[in-house]
């Protein structure tokens, strides 16, 4: 159910985010309690603001009327993914060498489930990252296929 809900969002989405030259980053639609929820993430180079959200939704929003591909009442949001944007496909990776990421994994990699450094390389489906321990840099290679959820990390 879910899932082809998502496919026929992006279905909608994509031509309305092409005609104003932004990307989709991720589309959720999740229930929240007793609400059920239709988030979808947008961004372009250099950021989008509330105006460009709110165009968005408003298109989007008549394209769903007219369809109706959901049952239930929902709630729909368009919002820009934030300084901490999830890392969801491999040119994601690429278009984010050399900066601060957080990655999980399914299964531990030299003992760890979760690292958080600069994202140094992506090649051949791998990703290197380096991280301090104490005063220490070191470096982990990750399996792309390992990584569970990957993100955007603000470093203080």
């Amino acid at each position: 159910m879910s899932s082809q809900v998502i496919k026929t969002t992006e279905e909608l989405l994509q031509p309305i985010l092409e005609n104003k030259n932004l990307d989709l980053v991720d589309i959720e639609y999740v229930k929240e309690g007793k609400n059920w929820f239709l988030r979808i993430y947008i961004d372009k180079s250099g950021g989008v603001d509330i105006t460009e959200c709110g165009d968005v939704s408003e298109e989007l929003s008549e394209k769903l009327d007219e369809i109706d591909p959901i049952q239930e009442n929902y709630f729909l949001e368009v919002s820009s993914p934030g300084v901490e944007r999830p890392l969801k496909t491999k040119e994601d990776f690429e278009m984010n060498i050399d900066k601060n990421i957080f990655v999980k994994l399914y299964e531990p990699i030299e003992g760890e489930k979760e690292y958080e450094g600069i994202l140094k390389a992506f090649t051949n489906d791998m990703l290197t990252i380096e991280y301090k321990v104490k005063t220490r840099n070191k470096q982990v290679e990750i399996p792309y296929n390992k990584v569970a959820k990957a993100r955007l990390a603000v470093m203080f």
